[in-house]
């Protein structure tokens, strides 16, 4: 299947492991031009090698809490690729925790991060995109149901994804789509951090496998297709969704 995706131009946050490098693997492998951001050079520059071997990539180091992270990476964008046709937010979990315990300084800091960083992202790119663009937030499946012991994602998460969902209905009549992704238990690194936090790390696993009909975690590369499609016209009729890839996980519809 095409997914049109050639010389298309995307952002893709956060993308140096995890689920965000897996995106932007799939995007180039299709044909896009990808243009990554992450915290450190050494992990954006070894991330842009990978990638280079797909596709075209470029990286820039940048913050997503930094209030001046949507200007630098839209101008990087558009200077290196002379378009822009979509975004993927993605940004590394918050710190593990009960809402109990979990210290203030802690969630105001995701807050900045986790939302209100993605919410500025998405604005400023909605306001450089033109009719077909799409914008896309990796989120949690804590969006419906909570997880044990991510307080934080519980709280922050749902609340993203309905403004998401409200500016989907923002900018529908402009062309715009903007959707979410709900990945569970993926087999990337924060997740087996997450499995480590337990007594027995194997048996946590194990017994999280056994929530899944599917009886396995999902690959970075599962994850990295569905989110390419979203992002591509081939999906070009789908937006305000909230999309699980959670091997049938979540228990609501």
């Amino acid at each position: 299947m095409d997914l049109g995706l050639k010389d298309k131009a995307y952002i893709v946050t956060g993308a140096t492991r995890g689920l965000g490098l897996a995106s932007a693997r799939e995007l180039a492998a299709d044909g896009a031009r990808v243009l990554i951001s992450g915290r450190t050079r050494q992990a954006v520059d070894t991330a842009v090698a990978e990638l280079e071997t797909f596709g075209t990539a470029r990286g820039l180091v940048a913050d997503n809490a930094s209030p001046d992270t949507p200007e630098r990476l839209i101008a990087e964008a558009r200077q290196h690729f002379g378009r822009l046709d979509g975004i993927l937010i993605s940004v590394g979990g918050p710190q593990a925790g009960p809402v109990e315990t979990t210290p203030e300084d802690a969630w105001r800091g995701a807050f900045e991060s986790v939302f209100l960083g993605a919410l500025r992202l998405a604005r400023a790119t909605a306001a450089a995109l033109p009719d077909g663009g799409a914008i896309g937030f990796v989120l949690s499946s804590s969006v419906r149901q909570p997880i044990p012991g991510l307080g934080i994602s519980n709280g922050l998460r749902p609340g993203l994804a309905m403004a998401a969902k409200a500016l989907a209905d923002e900018l529908g009549p402009r062309g715009i789509r903007v959707l979410g992704l709900l990945p569970g238990r993926i087999d990337t690194d924060r997740v087996r951090e997450l499995d480590g936090l337990a007594p027995d790390p194997d048996a946590a696993r194990a017994q999280a496998n056994a929530t899944i009909p599917l009886r396995r975690y999902g690959t970075p590369e599962e994850f990295g297709k569905v989110a390419a499609f979203l992002l591509s016209p081939a999906a070009s009729y789908l937006t305000g969704v909230m999309v699980p890839v959670d091997g049938g996980a979540l228990r609501t519809l």
